[in-house]
């Protein structure tokens, strides 16, 4: 008996040995490293003579049960970091600015395969030294054939300065934006108003001389109308193409409700109904509360789908949360009966 309990405990004993030589040797290899540039190069973060790579966040309905390599950039940086002694944290959200598609930002917002590893992150290494690391989405698209969908993500080292004035210029973007269109809706209302005197001054003036002047503003006024209705119509031309969000989040929703019913694909299930709820409540959408049952999945996914439960830290306490969103926001009967359950 005593000789089974020494063999069992000198196993034991050789595998956590093996365990921590494996997690040291890990550890070594990042510590040869100089600086996270090095790492970045050395582990080709960028593709070889770029500034960014692409990354599978999406492997499509038939490889759906494949790790996604969106997070691989952030991974190899924390563990860099890690491996100096060092504490990794994010220090600003990205906000998609360099995205210039915004149906490509829009997709990109509803997987979170993308979201947890982008943003501008700092590193404390133990000898107090700190580095700053920025990765952002630039694009995303397709695979051909495939259900494959990859973003194309630049991953670079800035000093601090650096990366204050990105961010912060990424940021002010939108509100330059609208000024300049504040600016322009101004002006177009100024010379309209303009116009009108002018109008009213030419009324004042004898009946003979409207009547000339009148065929010469009418044709004036056609040309405008003409460019507007081209303008609109270029505007709509890309709306018959893309569908609305209300339809895409109904899509996803009753693609992850079917597969999950089934008890098929249920990880590409899951990814779906995390994207139909991080679309939010939306105006304008009838029927059932799409938002609401798909959080509902969403929590059920995260305690009884392993596959895509273990992608968090603490997935039960992420269900908790969604599901007291819902009871105490929806009013959801469902969520509060499956939070009675989990507790």
């Amino acid at each position: 008996m005593n000789l089974k309990i020494f063999l069992l405990l000198s196993g034991v004993g050789f595998v956590l040995q093996g365990c921590t030589t494996m997690n040291t040797s890990t550890s070594d290899a990042f510590k040869q490293y100089a600086s996270a540039q090095e790492l970045i190069e050395k582990y080709n973060i960028n593709e070889n003579n770029s500034a960014s790579k692409e990354y599978v966040y999406d492997w499509g309905s038939k490889q759906s049960d494949q790790q996604v390599q969106s997070l691989t950039p952030k991974s190899y940086l924390n563990r860099y970091c890690s491996a100096k002694g060092g504490h990794f944290s994010q220090v600003q959200k990205s906000t998609m600015s360099s995205v210039k598609d915004i149906w490509a930002k829009k997709l990109l917002n509803t997987y979170s395969s993308v979201k947890q590893g982008i943003g501008a992150y700092q590193c404390t290494e133990s000898n107090g030294q700190q580095w700053y690391v920025s990765i952002e989405p630039l694009s995303e698209r397709k695979l051909d054939q495939t259900g494959t969908r990859v973003v194309n993500l630049q991953t670079k080292v800035l000093s601090l300065d650096e990366l204050n004035k990105f961010y912060n210029n990424k940021s002010n973007m939108a509100t330059v934006t609208q000024e300049k269109k504040s600016k322009n809706s101004h002006s177009k209302s100024s010379d309209a108003k303009s116009t009108d005197i002018k109008t009213n001054n030419s009324k004042n003036i004898a009946i003979n001389n409207v009547a000339k002047t009148a065929p010469v503003k009418v044709v004036e006024e056609k040309k405008p109308v003409a460019t507007i209705a081209d303008e609109v119509k270029e505007r709509l031309q890309p709306e018959k193409i893309v569908t609305t969000p209300q339809s895409q989040q109904m899509q996803l929703y009753t693609s992850a409700r079917k597969d999950l019913g089934r008890g098929q694909n249920q990880i590409n299930a899951c990814n779906n109904a995390e994207r139909a709820y991080n679309y939010g409540r939306l105006h304008g959408a009838s029927g059932i509360n799409v938002y609401a049952e798909s959080g509902v999945m969403v929590a059920r996914c995260l305690t009884n789908v392993p596959g895509y439960s273990q992608r968090f830290s603490n997935p039960q306490d992420r269900a908790k949360r969604i599901l007291q969103n819902l009871a105490a926001n929806q009013n959801h009967a469902v969520a509060k009966h499956m939070l009675k359950q989990i507790k």
